[in-house]
């Protein structure tokens, strides 16, 4: 959820194929189907539910009281979203991508023993998605611009894309505003970095969401320089 750049990246494999955990056991659950635009819950709204991300995306942001908005982070299938502060919601999350979820109940947070397995997948979620949020702290205060957009599309590539004969594509479902807001930088500097790595022919557009990565290794290399 946490886009990052923390685990090995293999061109010989298919990013696609990743693991998508399996709904546990025994789970009573409520799967939901969204359309793009849809809210799916506000900040400070009673957490009732968490969600399991089965297709699409979703985007998770706060707002300042100045009005600036910040992306926290992206769910895309096999990712759990909405685990709540004292039984609320800390962020909006939207749909971006229209969505399957799967409900799965606050409360069993609470009383484990009323479903271990879907208790121990859910503080599994939830231990997974701190490791990221650590990894996306280092990126946010380490990395520059251009390391900072290659770290973001190589692990898109890795979590909702294809690599086939070495060369890499990715629908990105979120709007360079989106990225901006998720990387620290500004709307022209995303577009302008992903200007840089075409005339570099590390990738191409088809159109403006749809990337065609010619060299992945090269992409990854750049999110690394000052490692």
């Amino acid at each position: 959820m946490y886009v990052t750049l923390s685990e090995t990246f293999a061109t010989d494999q298919c990013p696609s194929t990743r693991e998508v955990p399996r709904q546990p056991a025994n789970d009573r659950h409520l799967t939901r189907a969204t359309r793009a635009g849809e809210t799916l819950f506000a900040e400070g709204d009673a957490a009732n539910h968490l969600y399991e991300v089965v297709t699409g995306a979703v985007r998770l942001a706060r707002v300042t009281i100045t009005g600036r908005r910040q992306v926290i982070a992206f769910g895309f299938p096999g990712d759990v979203v909405g685990f709540p502060h004292n039984r609320r919601y800390h962020t909006d999350c939207d749909v971006i991508q229209a969505a399957e979820l799967r409900a799965h109940p606050r409360s069993i947070l609470d009383t484990p023993a009323d479903n271990p397995i879907l208790h121990r997948y859910l503080v599994n979620a939830a231990m997974a998605e701190i490791s990221g949020m650590q990894d996306h702290f280092l990126m946010l205060g380490r990395k520059s611009a251009s390391e900072k957009t290659a770290s973001f599309l190589s692990v898109l590539l890795m979590r909702i894309g294809t690599i086939s004969n070495g060369v890499g594509h990715v629908h990105l479902p979120m709007c360079r505003g989106d990225i901006a807001d998720f990387l620290g930088l500004t709307t022209e500097t995303v577009s302008r970095t992903i200007s840089q790595f075409r005339a570099d022919g590390i990738l191409g557009l088809t159109t403006a969401q749809d990337i065609t990565v010619f060299d992945p290794l090269a992409l990854r290399r750049l999110s690394e320089l000052e490692e």
